[in-house]
């Protein structure tokens, strides 16, 4: 078999890879706090002093932290950290770190984002107690005021309920859902001290729809390219088998 045909399936995976990232990055264009998949490529030479050919590998794929655009919707409890911090939820039996800030009330009166518990500084869920609207500010201070159609009945009229737990990653992180991000091997979390809010406004995705579609294609250009060479080193090897037998 031809030398060149696993050069050129080691470039069909890669691009593979490739594709399936750009994919998924497309498929999130509009996701809130949505971060891209990056890709990257490393080349392989021969061992034994063969210089003239190289394999090109997808090694790694890591998320792009970098923040997207941002909206604004007008709603109190949406708030987007700013400097890149990320707010810190309960995901299962663990912590993970969203730029998703469209938080909301759940059925327990719970503060949550797609279904998480907002955690404070203290590591613990922000429960609302009944009768009382939840209120953020941009300091990152979570409060509760009682409803206007309730009964006072000695309650006070404003609550602190905690304050919103942000932090800054770096290192290795990992995707658990789509604007849900894990720490990973090496990965660290720093607290931020001071929080800053934009109270009202929200994070779109940081994969941009033109620049995917211009990635997809020139992917998918170099995998047809790949493949084609792939069936050309097959049929050189058909010919001279063929060429081998006649004699």
């Amino acid at each position: 078999m031809a030398d060149g045909i696993y050069v050129s399936m080691c470039g069909a995976v890669a691009r593979a890879d490739q594709l399936d990232a750009v994919a998924d990055n497309l498929a999130n264009v509009q996701t809130r706090g949505f971060k891209a998949s990056r890709p990257a490529f490393e080349a392989f030479l021969p061992a034994a002093g063969r210089y003239d050919k190289s394999y090109t590998a997808s090694v790694a794929t890591s998320l792009d932290l970098r923040p997207g655009p941002s909206t604004t919707t007008g709603n109190p409890l949406d708030v987007l950290p700013e400097d890149g911090a990320f707010l810190a939820v309960k995901a299962g039996d663990a912590v993970a770190y969203t730029r998703d800030g469209q938080v909301a009330l759940d059925a327990g009166r719970r503060l949550v984002i797609r279904g998480n518990p907002v955690l404070a500084k203290s590591g613990h869920p922000i429960v609302v107690p009944a009768d009382y609207v939840p209120e953020i500010s941009a300091d990152g201070m979570v409060r509760a005021r009682l409803s206007s159609a309730s009964e006072r009945a000695g309650r006070p009229d404003d609550v602190v309920l905690g304050e919103l737990a942000t932090y800054q990653l770096s290192g290795a992180v990992d995707r658990v859902g789509p604007a849900l991000l894990r720490l990973g091997t090496g990965g660290q979390a720093t607290a931020v001290a001071e929080v800053r809010l934009r109270v009202g406004e929200a994070e779109l995705s940081n994969s941009s729809a033109l620049e995917s579609m211009v990635q997809m294609v020139a992917a998918q250009r170099s995998f047809d390219a790949s493949m084609q060479a792939i069936q050309t080193y097959r049929t050189m090897d058909q010919r001279a088998a063929e060429l081998g037998r006649t004699r």
